[in-house]
């Protein structure tokens, strides 16, 4: 415990079996359903644009991870662009795509069809979409939905209407996109200095928040995504530094007079901050209001704790690290500090502990599993303590944490060399590389 908090005051990775479990049917909801998506054309200046707003439909629906994606090279030659390009079939007769069952049947198989085009229009960039149910014979009952999407005439406009488009078509299926989420994480600059940095949840648009030219970690969003909170060394021992997302400003934080302050976290509602600090001596948690004001000791016990994270739908039981069983475990405990019970079995070293949205699984990082003495993550399901393991000999995977749908984790990890930001799905599949350039980690999901 020790090692973690003098070195990084956090640490991570998950590890867990082999097979699917009944944990990931209940997080991803089995994927059963099947979608096609053939390529938009586009009509005169919106044409050159089309190549961003295909891929990047593609790549939002696929990784949304709720609907399987029918294979391109399985459609039929004859696209439909609209609904006055479909009709129905005439017996058993096909209509080389131009009906429904062209893409129900074999070899497409799919449940769905999302078709439509592109124009210029005053110069904006117009999508028109719609999405068919290839099981409904009627073509006006089979149509679900029909709309149309604006945005600047350029690859950027392209993306931003194939995100849309995406999301109103995931909302049928009662999925959230990610769009419009960011990722915060540490980099670490030149001479060793880390500061935060901020990221779209698909790895564009990175960008700095902090300029302490120190070291700046543990980053921590609040539930409305208006404020930040993390640990930095700016004023020596590390402290709880308050940002605001708003403005980007310094935000006042009373800390405690002790030699640590670290691994802040937001209770549900926003409005108090629960932090590890060594007021006591040993590093115990305590909870304050934002301005570090009403501070109040939550455990009590002669063993390092660090991490605090409350449970998002009850808010008043925490999951949190601590020493005190020996190696550094997952331990759970109500708000005023009672009831505290270790959930990891004891084996090896746990770290990380990221609430699920639902409040009833968590992500956390273990040293146990099939990669022993590399970290891994897992994901547990409280009540039961079952826990899966999604991420097996690819080196050290650590500090998970949940997207607001609760289908994606985003984490670090070393696999390719360097420790960079990645994302996956919760069964641990689709992973995707995030950064690529310098050191990052410790990456948090915000809204």
């Amino acid at each position: 415990m020790k090692r973690i908090l003098i070195l990084t005051l956090a640490c991570a990775s998950l590890g867990l079996s082999q097979q699917q479990s009944d944990i990931l049917i209940k997080l991803t909801g089995g994927t059963t359903r099947s979608i096609a998506i053939p390529d938009f054309r586009g009509a005169g200046e919106s044409q050159p644009f089309m190549d961003a707003f295909n891929s990047t439909l593609w790549s939002e629906i696929q990784n949304a991870g709720v609907l399987k994606m029918a294979p391109k090279s399985f459609y039929p030659l004859d696209i439909p662009q609209q609904p006055r390009d479909l009709r129905a079939p005439e017996g058993n007769r096909g209509c080389n795509g131009r009906c429904l069952a062209d893409w129900a049947g074999k070899p497409v198989e799919a449940n769905y069809v999302a078709i439509g085009y592109a124009a210029a229009q005053n110069g904006q960039f117009v999508i028109f979409g719609y999405l068919y149910n290839t099981g409904v014979p009627d073509l006006a009952g089979a149509q679900v939905f029909n709309k149309f999407y604006l945005g600047p005439l350029s690859e950027d406009g392209a993306r931003k209407t194939a995100r849309e488009f995406a999301a109103d078509i995931l909302g049928q299926f009662g999925a959230k996109g990610l769009a419009g989420s960011k990722i915060y994480f540490v980099r670490e600059q030149p001479r060793g200095v880390k500061e935060i940095w901020v990221m779209d949840y698909d790895g564009s648009n990175q960008r700095r928040l902090t300029s302490y030219n120190s070291t700046s970690i543990t980053p921590a969003v609040s539930p409305d995504g208006s404020r930040l909170a993390f640990t930095s060394y700016a004023k020596g021992m590390p402290r709880i530094f308050l940002h605001s997302l708003e403005t980007n400003r310094y935000m006042p934080f009373l800390n405690p007079q002790a030699s640590m302050n670290a691994t802040p976290a937001f209770t549900p509602d926003g409005q108090q901050i629960l932090f590890s600090s060594t007021l006591s001596g040993f590093a115990q948690i305590y909870i304050s209001q934002l301005d570090g004001s009403n501070l109040r000791r939550v455990s009590n016990i002669r063993a390092i704790e660090v991490e605090p994270k409350i449970n998002p739908k009850t808010g008043t039981d925490m999951v949190f690290v601590s020493g005190r069983g020996g190696l550094q475990q997952i331990y759970r405990m109500n708000l005023d500090g009672a009831d505290a019970v270790r959930l990891t079995t004891g084996e090896g070293e746990a770290s990380n502990p990221s609430w699920h949205p639902d409040g009833q699984h968590i992500a956390f990082s273990w040293t146990r599993g099939f990669a022993p003495g590399n970290w891994n993550v897992f994901i547990m399901d409280v009540a039961s303590r079952e826990t899966v393991q999604l991420t097996h000999g690819t080196g050290r995977n650590e500090n998970p944490n949940w997207a607001p749908d609760g289908r994606h984790l985003v984490f670090a990890s070393n696999r390719n060399g360097s420790m960079q930001i990645y994302s996956m799905l919760a069964d641990g599949t689709e992973i995707r590389q995030l950064t690529s350039q310098g050191i990052n980690t410790m990456p948090v999901w915000g809204k």
